[in-house]
């Protein structure tokens, strides 16, 4: 099998309300597809979800990179995914994120022709039950709390607080929301980076109370040498995410004694095969992990549902943003139940498309 044709598309999809964090807000979720054409008539569909702010890419960057990772991938066998990774890698350095599209594309091909869906190609099932969180965006703390119920009463079992204001304004937010929310709704919490150390250690020592399930990404990720003593002090479990992008990252954390527990996201770790071994090495020390993302549709959360049913320490999943897109351009993928449950296509290889005519609508280039 040979790769004849990869075409790359700039996909901006505006969301219904602003995405704020306390790295900035977000209003358009600028996206990347990828699709490769094979000569045996296999295709496959991947997507990215590029974020200045954190991956240092964006829909511009990750189009023209994508058209050198493509010229380079023409003529390859797409089956042999390591060496495919290793022509990225030496096209390139870093851009992870549109790696990731490329190597989603890439699994879709191998799970099809393996005639096995995406999930039992990675060795793993659907028996798993799926649950994603639903995320209340970083604003006055009134206004969470009022928006954190608003998400209860859709039937959401489990909130993300988005924090990293102020440790103090911070706990006023999570006060007021599980006041709000009562006892029985599962919070996360994500700083993205927000705090200091020492403000980090003293707003979760703050927080035990109101019975946090984990707390993301508290400090700067450049300052991860602090995170294992706010590991060790913090009541609240403590999740690396912006600190672990790759399987390097995740060995240099477990290493150190960073942390409990880590966020995998496909646009971190260039796609799936690198996730696999991030999985892989927490799994060796007891860790669990969270699947994430960033803003892609469906398609591209349903790689990362089908990673999450092949991973047995995946135990947490953060796959809402679809939801909060104006447009659902995907054929096929994930479908959202009561509770927040997720439904992984059960049909050979990634089970998502892009409809044609949205495809039609988006600005494209043909590598070929």
């Amino acid at each position: 099998m040979l790769i004849k044709q990869i075409e790359i598309y700039k996909s901006p999809v505006k969301l219904k309300e602003p995405f704020i964090i306390s790295l900035g807000p977000a209003y358009y979720a600028e996206n990347i597809i990828v699709i490769i054409r094979t000569d045996t008539g296999i295709n496959g569909y991947g997507e990215c979800s590029p974020f200045s702010m954190i991956n240092g890419e964006t829909i511009d960057t990750g189009f023209i990179v994508g058209q050198y990772l493509a010229e380079n991938l023409l003529g390859k066998d797409p089956l042999y995914i390591p060496e495919c990774h290793r022509i990225m890698d030496r096209t390139i350095y870093g851009n992870s994120s549109i790696k990731s599209a490329f190597d989603i594309a890439l699994y879709d091909i191998a799970s099809q022709n393996a005639n096995v869906p995406l999930h039992s190609f990675l060795g793993g099932n659907n028996r798993k039950k799926l649950f994603t969180d639903y995320t209340v965006s970083l604003s006055d703390p009134a206004c969470m709390a009022e928006n954190a119920l608003k998400v209860k009463k859709r039937g959401f079992r489990i909130i993300k607080i988005k924090l990293g204001e102020t440790g103090r304004k911070d706990i006023e937010r999570v006060r007021m929301i599980r006041e709000k929310v009562g006892p029985e709704i599962t919070l996360r919490i994500d700083a993205n980076q927000g705090w200091n150390k020492s403000e980090a250690i003293e707003t979760l020592i703050t927080l035990e109370p109101y019975n946090i399930e984990f707390c993301e990404e508290p400090i700067p990720r450049w300052d991860f040498m602090d995170l294992p003593e706010i590991s060790k002090k913090s009541p609240v479990p403590v999740m690396a995410d912006e600190s672990c992008c790759d399987s390097h990252d995740a060995r240099r954390l477990i290493d150190i004694g960073a942390c409990t527990l880590f966020n995998v996201k496909l646009g971190k770790s260039a796609g799936i095969y690198d996730a696999l071994k991030i999985i892989h090495l927490a799994a060796q020390t007891g860790m669990k992990v969270q699947m994430g993302g960033f803003l892609e549709t469906r398609l591209g959360f349903t790689a990362s549902a089908h990673l999450a049913l092949a991973g047995e320490n995946v135990r947490f999943c953060d796959f809402d943003t679809p939801l909060m897109l104006t447009e659902d351009p995907v054929n096929g993928g994930i479908n959202y139940k009561s509770g927040g449950m997720i439904v992984v296509p059960n049909v050979p290889g990634l089970g998502a498309t892009i409809k044609q005519e949205f495809l039609e609508s988006l600005t494209n280039t043909v590598i070929c």
